[in-house]
């Protein structure tokens, strides 16, 4: 399984980024597809999470400001980030969880919010 997450950069306070993660597999056929974030010095945490069936579930620290969403036919998944703030600042990866198999992880993105 190759993920390939993109659409990182430099934005200001209070700006918007769109992720995206490329899958070579069909998603459909992952149990979950999820974005995690890791900053300078701290642990990976989950950022948003979706699930074949179409549930969501997002970290309290994004409610309302990121959306997780899905095509398909693309074989793709994105990350909508809004209203980002510095400690949004982290490289971000996407994540593939298989059913019988080791999870796949994306190479990860770097996204900066500063002025």
């Amino acid at each position: 399984v190759q993920l390939q997450a993109s659409g990182g950069g430099l934005v200001q306070p209070g700006g918007s980024l769109r992720l995206s993660c490329a899958a070579s597999i069909k998603i459909f056929s992952a149990d979950v597809m999820a974005w995690y974030r890791q900053a300078p010095g701290k642990q990976r945490e989950l950022v948003a999470a979706l699930t074949r069936g179409g549930r969501l579930n997002y970290a309290e620290s994004v409610v309302g400001r990121f959306t997780m969403s899905r095509n398909a036919p693309k074989n793709t998944v994105y990350l909508q980030m809004n209203s980002l703030k510095p400690e949004d600042t982290a490289v971000y990866y996407c994540k593939a969880e298989m059913p019988g198999r080791s999870d796949a992880w994306g190479q990860g993105t770097q996204v900066t919010v500063s002025s």
